[in-house]
C-alpha cells in the first residue's frame, strides 16, 4: 500500500489509483463532476476543472484525478487558492446551466447541489453572464430526452455507455461555450438495449438524462406482446 498524508492526516492507497481516489476512499472529500472509479488517471478527462488539491513540489494546484498516488506525497484540499479555483470552476459552469431544481429529477441528488453546498456558495453564476443552449429538449434517440442545459458536459455518459457495449450513441460537439453533448444513434432498435441498462441515466449527474414515458409504455406493450406469443 502507499502512504500519504492529506491534510496532515495519513492515508493508505492502492498502487496506481488517483490522488482522488485516494481520498475519496479515505472519506475526504473533494469536489468533483466527471470522475469514474474505474479509470486511472492517465485516462481522467479533468473535464469538470473542480477537484483541484495542492501537493507540495508542485508549484500550482492540481487536478487530484490526473495525479496518481506516490509514497510520501503531502497533500492538502482546502486552501485559498484551491477553494478559488473550484468556486470559480463551479460558477462557470452554473452559467450554461437552467437552475430549475424543483422541476429536475436530480433534485436533491445533484452534483452541482452538493458542490455548492459543500463550498458554502449559492446556485448563480454571477459575476459570469448566464448562456443557455437552445433547444431545451433534445429528443431525437429513441428512449432519453437530452436537456443540454442541464448538462455538464462530465462525458460520463458516453464513457460508461461505451464501456458496456463498445459503442455510444452519444458524443461532443463544438469548442468552448460551444460545445455540447450531442445524440448521434435514432435507430428504434436501440430501445430494448437502452430500456435494459440505463448506465448512462444512473450514472448522470445532473438529471440531464430523462427517460420518456412513451418509451417506457412501448417497452411494456412489447414485452406483453411477445409474452402471449409465448
Amino acid at each position: 500500500m502507499i502512504q500519504l498524508t492529506v491534510d496532515n492526516e495519513a492515508i493508505h492507497a492502492s498502487p496506481g489509483v488517483s490522488v482522488l481516489t485516494a481520498c475519496l476512499s479515505a472519506g475526504i472529500y473533494i469536489p468533483h463532476l466527471c470522475w469514474l472509479e474505474t479509470e486511472p488517471p492517465d485516462e481522467a478527462p479533468a473535464a469538470c476543472r473542480l477537484c483541484f488539491v495542492e501537493i507540495d513540489g508542485y508549484k500550482d494546484p492540481v487536478t487530484a484525478c490526473t495525479v496518481t498516488v506516490e509514497n510520501g506525497l503531502r497533500i492538502t484540499t482546502d486552501t485559498k487558492r484551491v477553494r478559488d479555483l473550484q468556486k470559480t470552476g463551479l460558477k462557470l459552469l452554473l452559467s450554461v446551466h437552467r437552475v430549475e431544481c424543483k422541476q429536475c429529477p436530480a433534485n436533491r441528488a445533484c452534483g452541482l447541489q452538493t458542490i455548492a453546498r459543500f463550498l458554502g456558495a449559492g446556485l448563480s453564476c454571477k459575476p459570469f453572464q448566464q448562456v443557455l443552449k437552445e433547444p431545451e429538449v433534445d429528443s431525437r434517440h429513441p428512449v432519453f430526452d437530452h436537456f443540454p442545459n442541464r448538462c455538464v458536459l462530465c462525458g460520463i455518459c458516453i464513457r460508461v455507455c461505451r464501456a458496456r457495449h463498445g459503442q455510444t450513441p452519444f458524443g461532443f460537439t463544438g469548442r468552448g461555450f460551444d460545445t455540447r453533448m450531442e445524440i448521434f444513434e435514432t435507430d428504434p432498435d436501440a430501445t430494448e438495449r437502452c430500456l435494459s441498462c440505463k448506465a448512462c441515466l444512473t450514472a448522470c449527474p445532473t438529471g440531464a438524462i430523462v427517460i420518456r414515458s412513451d418509451a417506457t409504455a412501448s417497452d411494456q406493450v412489447r414485452k406483453q406482446a411477445a409474452g402471449d406469443q409465448c
